[in-house]
């Protein structure tokens, strides 16, 4: 059974269609890029996909869940299943690396012993346990996204999206990036992740779908950024 699937789903802003019968499914534990030029509809998807927006027509499906009928009282318990890493950080800079981490435990309701074993866990993970006590502005570019993917994965969600994660840091820094990625999904994390990297998406060889105005243009496994 798929974990998340997308069925002739349609959005239209007014006149513009973002989305144009987008059908397709990703199982569980996959590694998937989704690749496009600006406006392809990457991200809108993704907003479906996490409730921030609900489709035009057509169905997005979580676990078999119509997540459009999913009510607003149980979105929070939706977001917690999927982790979001996001490109600009979203870092709270008045707060240090664990104190950013731990609000993602505070959110759903952690106990403090929870939060205390989860947290540390996790940025052993993304290798920063040893700069938890340090703020944003002590960070490099790619320290921060890490603090970001720590966050994501702090409430042990079953999917992690990663919404241009590598569009503000140095190759070196998304090289780590994509490490951290890889490790995660090999634990079973199903991984989603929107890029216009073509170095990333040739090098990893992982299932590509390609969009551009709104619909799906290829979906190839094992394939390059141009294939």
């Amino acid at each position: 059974m798929s974990q998340i699937e997308f069925k002739e789903v349609t959005k239209k802003y007014e006149d513009v269609v973002a989305l144009d019968k987008v059908t397709f499914q990703i199982d569980r534990g996959e590694f998937v890029f989704l690749i496009g030029p600006s406006g392809a509809g990457k991200s809108t998807l993704i907003k479906l996909l996490i409730r921030e927006d609900v489709p035009t027509s057509g169905e997005v499906l979580f676990d078999n869940i119509n997540v459009s009928l999913v009510e607003k009282k149980a979105i929070p318990e939706l977001r917690r299943r999927i982790g979001v890493v996001f490109q600009d950080f979203k870092l709270l800079d008045s707060k240090t690396v664990f104190e950013n981490v731990a609000i993602a435990t505070e959110v759903v309701g952690c106990p403090d012993d929870v939060k205390c074993e989860l947290v540390p866990n996790v940025l052993n993970m993304v290798g920063l346990l040893g700069k938890k006590d340090r703020f944003p502005y002590q960070l490099s570019g790619g320290e921060k996204q890490r603090v970001s993917i720590a966050r994501a994965l702090a409430h042990e969600p079953d999917v992690l999206i990663a919404d241009e994660a590598t569009g503000m840091i140095d190759p070196q820094s998304s090289s780590e990036i994509m490490e951290i990625l890889e490790r995660i999904n090999l634990l079973g994390t199903t991984v989603l992740m929107a890029t216009h990297n073509d170095a990333i998406v040739n090098k990893l060889k992982k299932r590509v779908v390609k969009m551009d105005k709104g619909a799906i243009k290829s979906d190839k496994r094992g394939a390059t950024y141009d294939e």
